[in-house]
């Protein structure tokens, strides 16, 4: 676009019937396209019409889609302005912070992963992806704290040998949410870490062991028995993409699998702390 044919952000913000921050967000994110003209910002006024129309008829199933995508161009790029942008739009749409979690930033890292492992990307991206998806989950944080008596504790981490510490900390984020107190013991948690933990909280309602990582089966199995060995009668969940599911989780000793998800995992762990817990089967 040409920096004469466009007319100003203010502008656009006006017919967009928005604030003027909130027309900058856009561009920030990435959704409204924009260039730089000395110290204004220029933009197409056929670039509005997706902005308006979208406004009133997008729906959840594509703002995650497209929000994920935003997301993970912005964190690649190493820009936390505009990477919380899209987290903020998208909860100004009416995702939920959990779901901002779960359906933006989940599948953001992921990708790059997946960017990481098949040489896409280089180790400096991955690098800044992830120091700005840490500071991301750092301003979300606050947004899942919820007022009242607390239903218990968790105790949760990413078993020895892990050393993604993001995955445990959103769990943890979603878990407040729903009204626990979380212990994140965070990345690569020695078995003993769990177990004295575990054997230290009060009310505690279960311990999750997560893993994104296959092959952790041996470190799995002695996390599960060393909080086994406290005496400690609570739930063991095992959780995460390095475990298959329930079979996989009990043949480790374990209860049962938590999910693939921050989210499953609060399901998992309400439907855990409920009176009628112990009466239900294992969970398929």
């Amino acid at each position: 676009m040409a920096a004469a044919g466009g007319i100003t952000l203010e502008e656009a913000a006006q017919r967009l019937g928005v604030h003027y921050m909130t027309a900058y967000r856009y561009v920030r994110s990435g959704r409204l396209p924009a260039v730089r003209d000395g110290l204004r910002w220029l933009v197409d006024p056929a670039d509005l019409a997706a902005i308006g129309g979208g406004r009133a008829t997008r729906g959840h199933g594509r703002l995650r889609t497209d929000g994920a995508d935003r997301l993970q161009a912005r964190m690649v790029a190493g820009d936390e302005p505009g990477s919380w942008g899209v987290l903020e739009e998208a909860i100004a749409y009416g995702l939920s912070p959990s779901a901002a979690l779960v359906d933006l930033l989940g599948p953001a890292l992921r990708a790059i992963g997946d960017g990481w492992a098949t040489g896409e990307l280089a180790v400096a991206d991955e690098h800044r992806a992830v120091a700005v998806a840490q500071r991301l989950i750092g301003r979300l944080g606050p947004r899942f704290a919820r007022r009242g008596p607390k239903r218990g504790t968790v105790v949760l981490g990413a078993v020895a040998g892990d050393e993604h510490a993001l995955p445990s900390a959103m769990v943890a984020d979603v878990l407040r949410g729903g009204g626990f107190d979380a212990v994140d013991l965070g990345a690569d948690t020695p078995p003993e870490a769990f177990a004295g933990t575990a054997a230290e909280a009060t009310r505690l309602v279960a311990v999750l062991v997560g893993t994104t990582v296959p092959g952790a089966d041996r470190a799995l199995r002695r996390a599960v028995r060393a909080v086994r060995a406290t005496g400690v009668e609570v739930p063991i969940l095992l959780g995460g993409a390095g475990t298959s599911g329930d079979a996989h989780a009990r043949a480790l000793g374990a209860t049962g699998w938590s999910g693939a998800d921050a989210e499953a995992a609060e399901r998992a762990v309400d439907a855990l702390s409920r009176p009628d817990a112990a009466a239900r089967p294992a969970r398929r």
